[in-house]
């Protein structure tokens, strides 16, 4: 068998990709690449799709869905320290977010 460069990616390959097995994050946009909800981020500057979804797509999802039981703000809300909401979600919140999902 020969490898052909830019050859197109088989279907079962394909499908393997977006398959329902994948991370529970990619139900949200991501803010950072701007991939559609169920779509795998990708990189800005080539394409290329990325195996697991980007850190601030995670901490959208983690928002979206969860309490956070470090500054105990409801789902949607943003997480915040003293007042101040912060840029990404405590990490708890994105373990109490995995656990939910599973």
């Amino acid at each position: 068998m020969t490898r052909k460069p830019g050859a197109p990616m088989p279907q079962t390959l394909r499908a393997l990709i977006h398959s329902t097995a994948t991370h529970p994050a990619r139900a949200v946009l991501c803010p950072h690449c701007r991939a559609l909800p169920g779509k795998p981020c990708t990189l800005r500057t080539t394409g290329r799709l990325l195996p697991e979804p980007h850190p601030k797509r995670v901490s959208a999802w983690a928002q979206q869905t969860a309490v956070c039981p470090e500054c105990q703000t409801a789902p949607g809300t943003p997480c915040h320290k003293n007042g101040i909401p912060l840029r990404y979600v405590h990490d708890r919140r994105t373990t109490e977010a995995r656990e939910t999902a599973a």
